[in-house]
């Protein structure tokens, strides 16, 4: 899961938050120069989670991807984003740019 929205006023910890608290106890603290969250999670009778807070333009960490609870492929986020980055079109990334601004 990649939370691509910084806190709102209903998630003020991030969604990751939201979501671990209907499973345990929590203390997760968003740090406040890293208000992103990018989570990978196990399910099944022992939960777990792989929490990564990013800042808004930082690089993006490689995070398991889980097929089952024993099983996982690492997932190259930073690099999937460059990669894709590459083929957008010079126009929409003119667009995207100056919405960014």
């Amino acid at each position: 899961m990649n939370d691509l929205f910084p806190p709102g006023q209903r998630d003020r910890q991030g969604i990751h938050k939201i979501i671990w608290d209907e499973l345990t106890d929590n203390d997760f603290v968003l740090p406040a120069d890293r208000p992103v969250t990018i989570a990978s999670y196990i399910g099944g009778p022992f939960q777990e989670a792989f929490v990564e807070p990013v800042a808004k333009g930082g690089m993006l960490p490689d995070m398991p991807l889980f097929l089952t609870p024993g099983v996982y492929v690492q997932v190259p986020l930073e690099a999937t984003y460059q990669a894709a980055w590459q083929a957008v079109p010079a126009v929409w990334k003119s667009v995207l740019a100056s919405a960014a601004g």
